[in-house]
C-alpha cells in the first residue's frame, strides 16, 4: 500500500527542530480519518502546541491543511488515486454538484433535505428558542441550517463514515436536533436514547447497535457511565453541552465539545467550497430514500428494547403527510417537551419545521409557566401531560370558594351536555352497529339534537366568557393539543372538548415511524384515534384464526404502508413474528374500525379506528374470562384520590389492583368525611384502603368487572425507578414482578 504523507511546511512552531513526516495508509485522508486524528493527538501531545484550533485540509485541490497554530501547517496529500466516499443529503448539499447535473433536484430524498427548503423559505424567522440550557439558544432557520451543515462536516472530519452507527444519548434541546440531523446528513445511522435510561440499558443499546462513537448530553451524564463506556470500542465522544473540564476522567477516548465540532466543520466546508474541483479526491454519493436513517430502540414496556430500523423514506412519509392533522402555518408557536429520540416527538418536529413554526423547548417543571408565557398554538405531548393539566384545573376549581366552585362545575356540566348533542347532529357519535338507522329516524334525531344544542349554546358561550377564558389564558393551546403515545382517557378528552380546547388524538408505533392514524380538526371523533393517514391501510383480524373481521368487531389491528419499518436490527425472528411477507405489521393492539353510515349520528365516523388496549395486557382469570385492564384503569383514574393504578389478577378468580394514592387529596377527603381529626397529618393504611375501595366502587360501578383486593404502593411509579418507560407508560410486567410477594399474599 502506498502511504499518505503528512509533512510540516513551517518550522516556526518547532524551534530548531526538523520537519516531521508521518506515514499512514491511503484510507487515512484527513477529512474523515480517525487514524489521522490519533496522529494529530500524538503530535500535539509531544510538541505542546499553544492553540487547540484545527483547520482541516479537505480532499479538494491543493488548498488547506491543519493549522495547529499560526506558524505551523500540516498537509495531507494522497499518493494514490483511491477515491473516498462522501455521502451527503442531496438537496441540502446540492452545492456540491454541478449545476448542470441531472441529479440536482429540489425534491426531498433524505430527511436533512428539509433544512435547505426551510432556510430558503423562512430565512431569518426564528426557528427555535432553548432558554433552559447554558448558554440559552435562539436560532433562525438560516442559522439552524448552517449549524447542521457545520456539525455534519465536523463529524466527517473526526472520522464518521457512511452507514456507521453513532449513539446519541441526550435529552430534548436545540443541540440534540442539530446532532441528530448532522449525523443523518453524513449518511451515518443515528442511535438515540435519553439520559434517564439506566447505564445498563444505554450500554446494551450501544453494544447491540454496533455503534462506533458517541454524542452525549453533558459531562454529568458521561461521568455517570464513563466507567462502563471507556472500555468499549469508541472512536470519539462529543459533548453537546458543558465543557471537558467538568469530566471526572477523559480516559483514552478523544473527546470534543460541541463548538469544536462546529469549528472543524465550518473550516472544512470553507475549504471545500473554495475549491475549484470539489470531487477531485472524494466520490460524492447521495443518500437514497431507502438508506437507513436511524435505529430507534423501543421503550420496552415488556422485555428488552428492540432496535427498529427506520429509513429516510419511512420518516419522509410522516413529514409529507402530517399536515392533514396539524395544519400549521409560518409563525405558529409549538411547545416541545417530550424526549426527542422517541419517534412521536421526532417525526412531529421534523414536520413542524417544514411549516416555518417557532419551537420553544420546555420541561415538566417549567411546563405550566411556559404555557402561560409563550401561549403556544400547538402542544405535542402524551396523554399523561393532558391528564396532569386536567387534574390541575380540577384541583384549582375544588379549592375555590363554594360559589365559584358551583358556578364553574355547573357551566362545565352544561358544556359537556352541549357537546354530546352537538356530536349527534354533526354525525360524530361512535357506533359498532353495521346497520344504519332509517332515514326518518335520522332526521328526527338530528332535529331533536339541533334544538337542544341551540338551547344550551348561549349558556356554553357564557361559560366560555366567565370560566373557560381564564383556563385558556393559562393553557395557551389556541389551535390544538396533539395527543399520542398512549391511551387518552375519555373523561379528559371530553373535558377539554367541553371547554373548547381541541385535542387531536392519534395512534402509531415506533415500528410505523410512528403516526398511522389521527383525528382531524374537521373530523374530531371523540373516543377514537381518527382515520388512517394517507397511504395507510388498516385491517382487523381474529387473534386465533387471523380471519379478517368486518367493521365493528374487535380484533388485532394490522397496518401496512410507507412508514412501516424495515425490521428489527439483528433480530430476524422478532421481525418475522410481527411483519408478514405482504407488508402487514401486527401492532399487538386490540381495536375495531367504525362501520360506514350514510345517514344518522354516526355518518362521519366510517373508517375511524378505535383502540381497546394491548393484546398482551389482557388478563385471563382462572374462570377463563378475558379482561382488558385499560378500561378499568381509565375509569379509576377519574378519582382525584388515585394517582396511579395497575389492575392485576392473571390466573386468579377475581381482579385486584396496585394503587399509588394521592395522599394529599385522600387526607382532605378523610377530613371532610370526619374520618380523622382536622389537624391530622396523615392516614393509616386501613383508612386509606377503605377510602380507595369507595372510590373504586364509585368510578367503576358500571363496568362488567369489579376490582377486589387492593395493594397500596408507597412510592409512585417513575422513570427513574424503572417502572415507567421514558415516554411515561406504565411497565406493567416490572411492577407485577416487583410486588410479586405482596400480590401472592393479596390473593390468598
Amino acid at each position: 500500500m502506498n502511504p499518505v504523507s503528512i509533512v510540516s511546511v513551517s518550522a516556526s512552531a518547532w524551534v530548531n527542530q526538523m520537519a516531521t513526516t508521518i506515514f499512514l495508509t491511503p484510507n487515512s485522508i484527513l477529512r474523515n480519518s480517525f487514524d489521522c486524528g490519533h496522529a494529530l493527538q500524538f503530535l500535539c501531545s509531544n510538541h505542546k502546541f499553544r492553540s487547540r484550533q484545527i483547520f482541516l485540509r479537505k480532499c479538494y485541490g491543493s488548498r488547506g491543511g491543519f493549522s495547529l497554530n499560526r506558524g505551523f501547517r500540516l498537509f495531507c496529500q494522497s499518493k494514490t488515486e483511491e477515491m473516498q466516499i462522501r455521502r451527503y443529503s442531496p438537496f441540502l448539499e446540492s452545492v456540491l454538484l454541478d449545476a448542470n447535473d441531472a441529479s440536482v433536484s429540489d425534491e426531498w430524498r433524505a430527511v436533512p433535505d428539509i433544512w435547505r427548503s426551510s432556510a430558503e423559505k423562512y430565512g431569518d424567522r426564528v426557528a427555535l428558542v432553548d432558554p433552559y440550557h447554558d448558554p440559552p439558544s435562539n436560532l433562525t432557520y438560516k442559522e439552524l441550517e448552517q449549524e447542521i451543515l457545520d456539525f455534519s462536516e465536523g463529524l466527517r472530519v473526526v472520522g464518521v463514515k457512511p452507514e456507521e452507527k453513532i449513539a446519541l444519548f441526550a435529552d430534548n434541546s436545540c443541540r440534540w436536533l442539530v446532532a441528530d440531523q448532522g449525523i443523518m446528513a453524513t449518511g451515518a445511522i443515528n442511535v438515540a436514547r435519553g439520559s434517564r435510561s439506566s447505564v445498563e440499558e444505554l450500554s446494551q443499546i450501544y453494544n447491540h447497535s454496533d455503534s462506533v462513537a458517541l454524542a452525549v448530553d453533558s459531562p454529568e451524564l458521561l461521568n455517570r457511565f464513563s466507567e462502563e463506556f471507556y472500555s468499549k470500542p469508541i472512536k470519539f465522544i462529543v459533548l453537546l453541552w458543558g465543557e471537558k473540564s467538568s469530566l471526572v476522567s477523559e480516559g483514552k477516548v478523544p473527546i470534543f465539545n460541541y463548538k469544536e465540532i462546529l469549528d472543524l466543520g465550518r473550516d472544512s466546508r470553507k475549504i471545500m467550497l473554495d475549491s475549484d474541483d470539489k470531487q477531485q479526491y472524494c466520490l460524492h454519493e447521495p443518500i437514497k430514500p431507502d438508506d437507513v436513517a436511524a435505529l430507534v430502540y423501543t421503550s420496552g414496556t415488556s422485555g428488552n428494547p428492540k432496535g427498529v430500523i427506520l429509513t429516510h423514506r419511512n420518516l419522509m412519509h410522516q413529514i409529507k403527510n402530517l399536515s392533514d392533522i396539524v395544519p400549521a402555518v409560518g409563525g405558529d408557536k409549538f411547545l416541545s417537551m417530550l424526549p426527542p429520540w422517541h419517534c412521536y416527538e421526532r417525526a412531529c418536529e421534523y414536520f413542524a419545521f417544514t411549516c416555518g413554526i417557532e419551537q420553544f423547548y420546555t420541561n415538566v417543571r417549567k411546563l405550566k409557566d411556559d404555557l402561560r408565557q409563550y401561549q403556544p398554538n400547538y402542544v405535542i405531548s402524551v396523554p399523561l401531560v393532558y391528564e396532569t393539566l386536567y387534574s390541575g384545573i380540577q384541583k384549582q376549581i375544588s379549592s375555590s370558594s363554594t360559589v365559584l366552585k358551583f358556578v364553574a362545575l355547573t357551566f362545565i356540566r352544561i358544556s359537556l351536555a352541549y357537546m354530546e348533542f352537538k356530536r349527534i347532529y354533526e354525525g360524530t357519535c361512535l357506533t359498532r352497529n353495521q346497520k344504519q338507522p332509517p332515514y326518518l329516524v335520522s332526521i328526527s334525531d338530528w332535529l331533536w339534537a339541533r334544538v337542544i344544542a341551540a338551547l344550551l349554546w348561549p349558556l356554553h358561550v357564557l361559560g366560555k366568557k366567565l370560566v373557560y377564558r381564564n383556563i385558556h389564558s393559562a393553557l395557551g393551546i389556541s389551535k390544538a393539543g396533539i395527543s399520542g403515545g398512549g391511551c387518552l382517557p375519555s373523561h379528559v378528552d371530553k373535558f377539554f372538548e367541553a371547554i373548547d380546547v381541541k385535542l387531536l388524538n392519534g395512534y402509531g408505533l415506533t415500528e410505523t415511524s410512528p403516526v398511522v392514524a389521527a383525528r382531524r380538526p374537521n373530523c374530531n371523533v371523540v373516543g377514537s384515534v381518527g382515520h388512517p393517514i394517507r397511504h395507510i391501510e388498516f385491517k382487523v383480524v381474529d387473534s386465533e384464526t387471523s380471519e379478517v373481521l368486518p367493521p365493528g368487531l374487535s380484533g388485532i389491528l394490522k397496518v401496512r404502508g410507507p412508514p412501516v419499518m424495515k425490521g428489527y436490527y439483528k433480530n430476524p425472528g422478532a421481525t418475522k413474528h410481527v411483519l408478514d411477507d405482504d407488508g402487514w405489521l401486527n401492532t399487538g393492539d386490540i381495536g375495531w374500525i367504525a362501520p360506514h353510515h350514510s345517514t344518522g349520528r354516526s355518518r362521519r365516523c366510517g373508517g375511524v379506528v378505535v383502540l381497546e388496549g394491548r393484546a398482551k395486557d389482557t388478563i385471563v382469570l382462572s374462570t377463563g374470562e378475558n379482561i382488558e385492564p385499560a378500561e378499568l384503569e381509565e375509569a379509576a383514574l377519574r378519582s382525584s384520590l388515585i394517582q396511579q393504578i395497575v389492575v392485576i389478577g392473571q390466573d386468579q378468580r377475581r381482579l385486584g389492583a396496585i394503587i399509588v394514592p394521592n395522599k394529599e387529596e385522600a387526607l382532605i377527603a378523610a377530613k371532610k368525611l370526619s374520618l380523622v381529626d382536622i389537624d391530622a397529618s396523615d392516614l393509616s393504611n386501613d383508612r386509606m384502603t377503605n377510602l380507595l375501595y369507595e372510590e373504586l366502587r364509585k368510578w367503576t360501578s358500571g363496568r362488567s368487572f369489579q376490582i377486589g383486593p387492593i395493594l397500596i404502593a408507597e412510592e409512585p411509579f417513575t422513570i427513574d425507578s424503572g417502572l415507567m418507560t421514558p415516554t411515561m407508560k406504565i411497565r406493567r410486567d416490572r411492577i407485577v414482578a416487583q410486588y410479586k410477594d405482596q400480590i401472592d399474599n393479596l390473593f390468598k
